[in-house]
């Protein structure tokens, strides 16, 4: 039985001769969306019942006052030439151990992420799993962790934290560029593999140029991404202008400490107008 048309219903509608059915009710019994939101919105509530919250004290006057005290101890920040050069070293030193970090984790990325994804339909991808677990074990350990396990091998420095950005960023990466190219169109490597070509020369020449658009995107992402990472892990002793922040605060230096906070907005914000800006010539 079908659902009769509706007098006042759209004249494209009429012309199509389609039902008019009515937009889904708010909330469906069948609708496995529906009890998902509705648990996530019973964690929250519960979240904000069982933490002990004390929203009055830190709203009162004089948690305000405190924080004003605090904050006007940053002014005026530190302006001499000496320590402005300090902090042009480890700024130039954030940004490389950003860089690097992030161009090692591109290829170690790909590199997992090609035995992690299946390349076509036939394509049994025996190790497909076991590199998503390998995948999975480097980003979930976060890059503070990695840093402090590092420091043991490779010492304090910008090297134990490039690599600590170059090992979770490669499980980030890896994972993206696996589903990447998995979801890549197949008609072309499949043209190509009628013609007898092996898949080393299909990805080379019909997966790669498809898909080296949104890798270089997800690369450019990370790396903005990186920058902030870098900038914290300085506070473990790797270097860079964490380092400096953790110093300058240690020892409650708070001019210097603006000047510090105020060269990592200015690296970051100028990082992200480069970034964005590429990306959007890269998906033009």
């Amino acid at each position: 039985m079908t659902t009769p048309l509706r007098t006042d219903a759209s004249p494209a509608r009429q012309a199509a001769n389609l039902p008019y059915r009515l937009p889904p009710r708010l909330f469906d019994a069948r609708c496995k969306a529906c009890w998902f939101t509705l648990g996530l919105l019973v964690l929250v509530v519960m979240s904000f019942v069982s933490l002990d919250l004390q929203w009055r004290a830190f709203l009162s006057m004089d948690a305000a006052a405190s924080m004003g005290k605090f904050i006007a101890e940053f002014f005026p920040p530190e302006t001499s030439p000496a320590f402005l050069q300090k902090l042009a070293v480890a700024t130039w030193e954030t940004l490389a151990m950003s860089a690097l970090g992030t161009g090692l984790a591109a290829v170690g990325g790909l590199l997992l992420a090609l035995p992690s994804s299946r390349l076509h339909e036939e394509d049994r991808a025996w190790a497909r799993t076991p590199t998503r677990w390998l995948l999975n074990a480097l980003r979930a350990i976060p890059e503070l962790v990695w840093a402090a396990l590092l420091l043991i091998s490779a010492g304090l420095g910008p090297f134990a934290g490039t690599l600590a950005l170059a090992m979770h960023t490669t499980g980030v990466l890896g994972r993206l560029f696996a589903e990447s190219i998995e979801n890549v169109p197949s008609g072309p490597g499949a043209a190509l593999r009628a013609q007898g070509l092996g898949n080393g020369r299909v990805f080379l020449y019909a997966t790669l140029p498809q898909v080296l658009p949104q890798l270089l995107s997800y690369t450019l992402y990370r790396w903005e991404n990186n920058i902030r990472a870098a900038a914290v892990l300085g506070v473990v002793g790797a270097g860079g202008l964490g380092q400096m922040l953790a110093f300058h605060m240690g020892l409650f230096q708070m001019n210097k400490t603006a000047s510090t906070l105020g060269a990592m907005l200015l690296m970051v914000a100028l990082v992200d107008v480069i970034s964005h800006a590429t990306r959007r010539q890269l998906t033009r």
